[in-house]
């Protein structure tokens, strides 16, 4: 294979992976958590009180919520992509 192919390939692999994500975050309520990725100015201020900003950077911000609907609450106050945070993974934790 070619560089161009390969890089081709990665590009693909990276979209895919963003779009699980994103699909999993925007259909179920799993994620205790969200990284909302280049969220507008003012997002922080205006999230309901059941919502806490536990993270922040200049493209990002990063919240927590034990109430249902947290990506649709993410998107309905401008956020481009909200991607889950803080799930166990594929294989459980030990006890």
């Amino acid at each position: 294979m070619t560089i161009k192919a390969w890089l081709g390939s990665l590009c693909l692999v990276v979209i895919g992976w963003l779009g699980i994500q994103a699909t999993v975050m925007r259909l179920s309520d799993i994620a205790p958590g969200a990284i909302a990725l280049v969220p507008p100015s003012g997002l922080g201020s205006g999230l309901p009180p059941d919502i806490t900003i536990v993270g922040a950077g200049p493209y990002w911000i990063s919240v927590q919520s034990d109430e249902p609907n947290l990506a649709k609450t993410l998107y309905a106050q401008g956020a481009l992509l909200v991607l889950p945070a803080g799930l166990p993974g594929c294989l459980p934790l030990p006890s």
